[in-house]
């Protein structure tokens, strides 16, 4: 079913065929996970949403495929926060990038920043260092799922706190992120937002989330717990 709304959003503009591409490596990984969420993944989920409620400016960013995979948790992690939303995608039309708001706003979105962008990210030539001041730009925090190791490196290098969804922990941008997810991110959207609702109100366990949380640490494991899976995969079939 992912496959084919991603497939009919090609078809419609929102996703590129490079998007397709993507996102089958990132099915590769889910599959060599177990495809479930994993302890690492969900120590890395409870971190991303104390880092979230702790942000004074937090951004949900959001590119094509991410839009096309998940709108409604997407939102709805953006209204739990609450955080804004933006817009910001490596192919850029000024067609797509009314396609992918219009598309979120028509899936409940409310204010969906990106149209007008009037900054750009430092480091980055192509068009993803457009962006606006008051979203990607000012922001401490930023989700960014699905996203290129350049640009997570250049958010990074802005002194953000970033956020990765990505299904392969050995990827630049799960090297670079504050916070590397490596789940699927339907997944990783409700595990967020379920400990967002945990965490609110208790700035202690938010402060000790981020404290007891070491981003390498976290992504040795998730390696780790791919070799298990596919050791057991193994004997099971031998």
């Amino acid at each position: 079913m992912v496959r084919e709304r991603l497939s009919e959003m090609v078809d419609k503009g929102l996703v590129t065929r490079t998007g397709l591409i993507s996102h089958g490596r990132g099915e590769a990984f889910d599959y060599l996970m177990g495809e479930r969420s994993s302890e690492p993944a969900l120590r890395a989920e409870r971190a991303a949403a104390a880092y979230l409620l702790r942000a004074g400016s937090p951004v949900v960013c959001v590119n094509g495929n991410a839009a096309a995979l998940d709108p409604a948790n997407l939102i709805a992690l953006a209204r739990e926060v609450p955080a804004k939303m933006e817009v910001n995608i490596f192919h850029r039309t000024e067609e797509r990038m009314s396609l992918l708001i219009s598309y979120l706003e028509e899936n409940g979105a409310g204010r969906v920043l990106g149209r007008d962008p009037d900054a750009r990210i430092p480091g980055l030539s192509s068009d993803r260092a457009l962006c606006t001041r008051e979203g990607i730009y000012g922001s401490d925090v930023i989700l960014v799922p699905i996203e290129d190791g350049d640009r997570a490196k250049a958010l990074a290098d802005m002194g953000k706190t970033v956020i990765s969804i990505d299904l392969n922990p050995l990827s630049r941008t799960s090297r670079t992120a504050t916070v590397s997810i490596c789940d699927e991110m339907t997944r990783a959207l409700e595990n967020i937002m379920a400990a967002v609702r945990a965490l609110r109100g208790d700035p202690g366990a938010i402060e000790g989330e981020i404290k007891a949380f070491s981003n390498e640490r976290n992504r040795k494991e998730a390696v780790e717990g791919i070799c298990s899976s596919l050791r057991s995969e193994f004997e099971r079939g031998a």
